[in-house]
């Protein structure tokens, strides 16, 4: 048997390992779907080792919406009643403020559903939540600060991963290693695989304004969507600020840059006129993050030893704010087809390939109408120089009770409900949560 490392560009492949250590799983990425995955499967008595880059969670502008569909999954494992118990808000829809009218498209109250809300829980605690949660089965295992630069590959099947910690080069061996680690998926670079990318009408600066008590009572329970001249504002509500979304054609960061901070702050009161006073406290544009906006998905997701999941197999649009809810998904999908072969030792690539047959053409419908709002609406909306409004036959759509509630469920279950298979645990738990709620 030949092994061989698959290392980063100008890494060094000859570094002395301190110590190898053997496991059933190696996901990389302690992300919300590497994070829940690595949970399902420590509850499965899959072992399994989460490695993570960073030393913590705390990452600001991160997503923060969890949507039915994930309360319902964390709901058949009874973790959803201790997860509304941290500090949180709940979002019913979305509320478009435009040529001095409110529009209201989406009612997630009208779902059949014991969670008709989106849950605004910053990322940073509800990683935490999970990572508790999983140190309670002894076969999780979290190691913060890993950051992997090899994979191990042995007669054409990856056999685990290489990291760097603060004390020097680790080894993980495993059956599978799992790609849990975003956009910028390290194991998707080591792998060869690349995504074919989408091209997309618009970028965003997300940044904060101070929360004054009363101010805009219209945003209680709704994400504020402003539409200016060639802008969009979009608002939510952070208990102790506003995150403020700030959306432009793209490529014109550096046009907005140039224009100056004075310009900018204009901009967004010309949008919002009731933050005129809050605008005041932008001062520098690092208290701004630019986020690129795209959309992509890998041909393959798999090779023989190893899986993507989540941002590394496909980078979802923010419209909508489904990419946490996606990743989870995936990772609930995965552990109902895997955890069995992975724990009989008898995991073959035929596994994985169901994996990305049963979560790819749900990635692609919502990618493919997340593409349609982007270049069909948004883009004109973005070249527009004239006040909008919104055409007849739209507002007649969501009027009609047949039509109007298909996007909001699209938007709380995706396009496909999913399930988590043969778990029993919870069970009383959703009871005891219906009767409090």
């Amino acid at each position: 048997m030949s092994a061989t490392l698959i290392p980063a560009p100008d890494m060094s492949t000859d570094e002395v390992v301190r110590d190898s250590q053997r496991t059933t799983c190696c996901v990389v990425g302690a992300g919300p779907g590497g994070m829940m995955l690595a949970l399902l499967l420590a509850r499965r008595r899959v072992p399994v080792t989460l490695l993570e880059q960073h030393k913590d969670f705390d990452r600001d502008f991160r997503g923060d919406t969890i949507h039915p569909s994930t309360m319902e999954l964390l709901d058949q494992i009874g973790l959803a009643e201790p997860l509304h118990k941290l500090r949180h808000a709940k979002i019913y829809g979305p509320t478009l403020r435009l040529a001095n009218s409110n529009f209201s498209p989406v009612d997630l109250r009208r779902l059949k559903t014991r969670f008709p809300y989106i849950l605004l829980v910053p990322q940073t605690r509800f990683l935490d939540f999970l990572a508790a949660e999983g140190a309670k089965y002894p076969d999780f295992r979290l190691v913060m600060g890993a950051n992997v630069e090899h994979l191990i590959e042995e007669d054409g099947q990856v056999r685990g991963v290489r990291y760097r910690s603060a004390e020097g080069m680790h080894e993980v061996r495993a059956p599978l290693t799992v790609g849990a680690d975003g956009r910028f998926s390290r194991i998707r670079h080591l792998a060869g695989f690349e995504a074919v990318k989408t091209s997309s009408p618009m970028d965003i600066l997300w940044f904060r304004l101070p929360h004054i008590p009363g101010d805009l009572p219209e945003a209680e329970g709704r994400v504020l969507g402003g539409i200016g001249v060639g802008r969009i504002l979009v608002v939510f509500d952070r208990f102790d600020y506003w995150q403020v979304a700030f959306v432009f054609p793209k490529g014109e960061y550096q046009n907005v840059r140039a224009a100056g901070i004075e310009a900018f702050r204009r901009a967004i009161v010309e949008i919002e006129p009731s933050f005129t006073e809050h605008v005041k406290t932008i001062t520098d544009w690092h208290q701004c993050s630019l986020l690129s906006v795209e959309s992509s998905r890998c041909p393959r997701w798999f090779k023989p030893g190893m899986l993507l999941i989540g941002d590394a197999a496909h980078v979802m649009s923010p419209i909508g704010g489904v990419g946490i809810n996606y990743a989870i998904q995936d990772a609930v999908v995965t552990t109902n087809l895997l955890a069995a072969p992975l724990k009989t030792g008898r995991l073959q690539v035929s596994d994985l390939a169901k994996v990305q047959k049963e979560r790819e053409w749900p990635t692609k419908v919502i990618q493919g109408a997340q593409s349609g709002i982007q270049n069909r609406v948004l883009a004109n909306v973005l070249r527009s120089q004239a006040a909008l409004k919104i055409p007849w036959f739209v507002r007649a759509f969501f009027a009609t009770p047949i039509l109007r509630d298909i996007p909001a469920r699209v938007l709380a279950f995706g396009v496909k409900r999913v399930r988590l298979d043969d778990d029993r645990a919870g069970s009383k738990v959703s009871s005891s949560f219906e009767r409090s709620t």
